[in-house]
């Protein structure tokens, strides 16, 4: 698709790098497919291609409109499309940048800016713990709305404390631990299990995902290069051999460090380095089946029954890891299925998603649960926190992530 950039754009990073993904696009229409809000909606403008015509227009001098940022807004930034797109376009990338554009000719309602900074500042601070740990203590007299957002308290059980040879560091994450704690620690229980020390550093805290795709760009980055800053002492000491992710939320922003910060002086290097050491926990199966096998307990896997699979789109089009979770558990013995119709849409999750476009995030949802019941499983397996709340929202089905299922049946 070509494109001729307006003078506002023609020297900028922001604009140069749109361009060159939009001319990409040959606006063949795949994308419209695969598109959940297009699905919903059937607006040629809530569609990947409608949405980079519109990102088109306002780089070459067009002046955007409220209705310009409620069609990029609907974006669910699931990257289904670029699973689908046989011409590579980066859409993920030129979603991020169209927003921010937009948003800096645009202004939004009191309310929905309020709402917008409420969550980029609250979610990756301390407070959001003090606050999920109040929610809990009052959760059977919430009402409906916000019960759902609020899941009933975990215990996380123990850590381990053994010394390994082999280690790997572990993002905590910033509502992973108040929210599903137990995830964190079940991944340190299984990897100790297979002789694998897992660091967490104390500094590292948010990947930077909640601020960058609210469109606050610097602040996101500040979380990047605080947590390259937090891992480079054991990195650049080869003391770890890999950055795990148990959150592929956080899995595919902490992989695409390098690009976010590649001009940045003091840390494109690093940032290159971080991300190319960085693993979804699944990606540790391979090596860990084996190890796992004769410690699981027969009868705890038999009883597991079947297990319903909802891959999350950070995993399965974010980072291109399919097949890979379901495949390894069976190797041990577990029966997991995923879903026979649409186990490639979004789940209606999407990060901040749910909370900022609640209808479309509902019905996503329990269309996602609709094709997941009909397996009639013991559970439901996720491999991302958001996902996982927000499935076990519409459902009296447990929800929980693959790796506490693991964790359940080691001896």
């Amino acid at each position: 698709m070509q494109s001729t950039l307006s003078p506002e754009y023609q020297n900028s990073a922001d604009g140069l790098a749109a361009q060159a993904i939009v001319r990409n696009c040959v606006h063949c229409g795949f994308c419209t497919a695969t598109c959940p809000t297009y699905q919903l909606l059937g607006d040629e403008l809530d569609s990947p291609r409608g949405r980079i015509y519109l990102i088109k227009q306002v780089l070459e001098g067009a002046e955007p409109t409220r209705k310009t940022q409620q069609h990029l807004d609907r974006c669910l930034t699931c990257r289904n499309c670029e699973s689908t797109c046989p011409s590579g376009v980066e859409y993920g990338h030129l979603i991020d940048i169209g927003r921010k554009l937009v948003d800096e000719k645009v202004k939004r309602p009191v309310l929905e800016k309020t709402l917008r900074w409420a969550l980029k500042e609250g979610l990756p601070s301390p407070v959001f713990g003090v606050a999920m740990k109040m929610g809990q203590a009052v959760r059977g007299v919430l009402p409906a709305s916000l019960r759902s957002k609020v899941p009933a308290r975990q215990n996380a059980g123990h850590l381990p404390t053994q010394t390994h040879a082999r280690k790997v560091l572990m993002l905590a994450g910033c509502v992973q631990p108040s929210m599903g704690p137990n995830i964190n620690s079940a991944t340190m229980r299984v990897l100790d299990a297979c002789g694998i020390q897992t660091l967490v550093a104390d500094k590292a805290g948010c990947c930077g995902a909640v601020k960058f795709h609210l469109n606050d760009h610097e602040g996101g980055k500040d979380h990047m290069r605080t947590n390259i800053d937090a891992w480079w002492p054991l990195v650049s000491a080869g003391d770890v051999e890999a950055i795990v992710m148990n959150a592929s939320g956080c899995g595919v922003m902490v992989k695409d460090y390098g690009h976010a910060l590649k001009d940045d002086p003091a840390y494109a290097d690093k940032a290159q380095r971080i991300s190319a050491l960085t693993k979804d926990i699944s990606e540790l199966l391979p090596d860990l089946v084996p190890l796992l096998k004769p410690k699981l307990q027969s009868a705890a896997v038999e009883a597991a029954g079947l297990q319903a699979f909802h891959p999350p789109c950070t995993l399965q089009h974010g980072q291109k890891l399919r097949g890979g979770v379901e495949a390894h558990l069976q190797a041990l013995g577990f029966q997991v299925r995923v879903a026979t119709n649409e186990s490639h849409l979004c789940c209606g999750s999407a990060g901040t998603y749910s909370v900022l476009n609640p209808t479309l995030a509902y019905q996503l949802r329990d269309r996602k649960l609709g094709h997941l019941g009909e397996l009639a499983p013991q559970a439901i397996l996720s491999a991302n926190i958001g996902c996982i709340t927000h499935l076990q929202s519409g459902s009296d089905i447990p929800v929980k992530h693959w790796i506490e299922l693991l964790d359940a049946a080691l001896a």
